[in-house]
């Protein structure tokens, strides 16, 4: 079960004006489901993106990039969305599956099969069944409506057991601003980025000179401030893409610095919607019956700090001893002391679990009292904060704990 996350309400999500979706049922790898999703875009929307550091890139990362590179890649005009199938480790027949399911919308919807960019999920080293999603593109534009995020939602899910899907709004320029997205993951949950695919669109405006490097540099901002602060598992996809479109149709003034008024509102409005979409992979992470946050302070820099959150919520002692509710609480110790902070101090570090100090100076301390490690423990939401004392610098990682669940799900995931 998700750890307290439930599904929005399909009525809370704004439509952004701009975008419509379509959704339908192909048969990628099962019958029945809603596996293709379609996002149309209305000519002049700008969309940047960031991708998976793995190099084991999968065909349609690698399809992106060329296309958001090229000529035609300020002028994107659809994003086309699969599950079932990770068209991954595929080679060169991978790559021209995926620009197949390019060619072949792009002439349903009148425009250069550069302006498409293709998005794939699920099993990796199998072949695309590129008919299938051919045969299923034209219901995908039949579908296609401004109230599609739910659906959408839906239809990009593998091992996740809830739909993710967010919305807001903000006073802009004296107009009001929507940003809504969609995300999917589970598992293969690392920074770098961290393994999901997440679409998120707004109708703010940007100067038309600057949209494009103004709206890549939001979506890096955005990711690094969410989806490469979590982990479920420390493995790092081949799919990992999140997406930000902007569409220009709000109306305001148009934006020409994050660092203005306008900018600075719209940047926390996205990275607020970015983050609760994290959080909701982590909450929904395969087997997960807690949400972790662990809490880094007192680094030289915020690099040393992320060593220190990394090392701890990669742990599968520490995770399982959170599975357990058993606070054999050394285990943390033990983690942030192989991080790879070399000169680290032990001597220094305090560590607290929410409320309960348990080590001061590098030592437990003396009021700490297994009993109240335990309560905090046995709580569904659990905050593990460390100090290092070191500097002024600090960073906040997301995880979740590792169960008997975990394993069965992977197991059992082709079955």
């Amino acid at each position: 079960m998700p750890v307290n996350l439930t599904v929005t309400d399909p009525s809370q999500l704004h439509a952004v004006p701009g975008v419509r979706i379509g959704v339908a049922m192909a048969g990628v790898r099962k019958a029945n489901r809603r596996d293709l999703v379609l996002f149309a875009l209305e000519a002049g929307s700008t969309v940047a993106g960031v991708f998976t550091s793995n190099r084991f890139c999968a065909a349609p990362v690698q399809l992106c990039r060329e296309h958001l590179a090229g000529p035609e890649g300020q002028h994107i005009r659809a994003l086309l969305v699969n599950t079932g199938n990770a068209n991954a480790g595929t080679g060169a027949d991978g790559l021209a599956r995926a620009r197949r399911s390019c060619v072949s919308l792009a002439a349903l919807m009148g425009v250069k099969p550069e302006q498409v960019l293709p998005f794939s999920t699920g099993v990796i080293m199998e072949t695309l069944p590129v008919e299938r999603i051919e045969a299923g593109l034209p219901a995908a534009l039949a579908a296609l409506n401004a109230s599609g995020w739910a659906d959408a939602a839906t239809g990009i899910m593998t091992t996740d057991t809830l739909p993710k899907a967010v919305s807001r709004q903000v006073m802009i320029g004296g107009h009001q601003v929507t940003i809504t997205g969609i995300s999917k993951g589970a598992g293969m949950i690392r920074p770098n980025m961290a393994t999901m695919l997440g679409f998120i669109a707004t109708d703010a405006v940007f100067a038309p000179a600057t949209a494009q490097s103004l709206v890549q540099a939001l979506v890096r901002d955005a990711a690094d401030q969410s989806f490469n602060r979590i982990t479920i598992d420390g493995d790092t996809s081949t799919n990992d893409s999140l997406m930000l479109v902007a569409t220009h149709q709000a109306g305001h003034a148009p934006i020409t610095s994050l660092d203005s008024a306008d900018g600075k509102a719209l940047r926390d409005a996205v990275v607020a919607v970015a983050q609760q979409l994290a959080q909701a992979i982590v909450r929904d992470g395969e087997g997960a019956t807690k949400f972790i946050t662990v809490q880094v302070q007192g680094g030289r820099d915020e690099a040393e700090c992320k060593l220190a959150a990394y090392a701890i919520t990669h742990s599968p002692l520490v995770k399982t001893a959170f599975f357990a509710s058993d606070p054999n609480l050394g285990r943390i110790l033990a983690a942030v002391g192989y991080a790879g902070i070399t000169d680290l101090d032990q001597g220094l570090i305090d560590l607290y679990l929410d409320d309960v100090h348990v080590v001061t100076q590098g030592g437990r301390h003396t009021a700490y009292r297994e009993e109240d490690g335990q309560r905090v423990m046995k709580q569904s939401e659990i905050t593990v904060r460390v100090d290092l004392h070191r500097g002024p610098a600090q960073t906040t990682v997301w995880t979740c704990d590792l169960s008997h669940d975990y394993v069965s799900i992977n197991a059992d995931y082709r079955s």
